[in-house]
């Protein structure tokens, strides 16, 4: 379903607009993700790279991994992106950095091997012990 979604980091600093068919909405709780932000999880959506841009403001970017670039806002630090030489036509978007994140809800748990051993899970969401069906 084609939508458009908006968001942003929360100082305002940047803002995005993403405007397609969002797919690959996940729950992650690989080490790098948790590392990164600081949170026990990030839910993230994927879109074309095509139907993603800035509207205001530019990240700062940093390689995560050997594969992998994520871009958050250098002066509130809220992550947004995260981009990656496996899949150059997509772009993921967090989705708590959504104007209205109730409308993505994430669709299953990814890299569980990795989680917290706290964490409970959604027992209604499909569990993979690394990426998701598909990845």
């Amino acid at each position: 379903m084609t939508m458009t979604l908006k968001g942003g980091c929360f100082c305002g600093r940047i803002r995005y607009e993403a405007t397609g068919t969002p797919f690959h909405e996940t729950q992650c709780h690989c080490a790098i993700c948790r590392g990164t932000t600081g949170a026990a999880s990030v839910a993230w959506f994927s879109i074309e790279r095509s139907q993603f841009r800035f509207t205001e403001g530019e990240p700062a970017r940093f390689k995560s991994s050997r594969r992998g670039t994520r871009g958050f806002c250098a002066q509130c630090g809220t992550h947004l992106t995260f981009e990656t030489e496996d899949f150059p036509t997509e772009v993921d978007v967090t989705i708590c950095s959504l104007d209205d994140p109730d409308s993505m809800p994430p669709k299953d748990h990814t890299w569980v091997s990795s989680k917290v051993r706290w964490v409970v899970l959604d027992p209604h969401l499909p569990k993979f012990r690394s990426g998701s069906a598909g990845r």
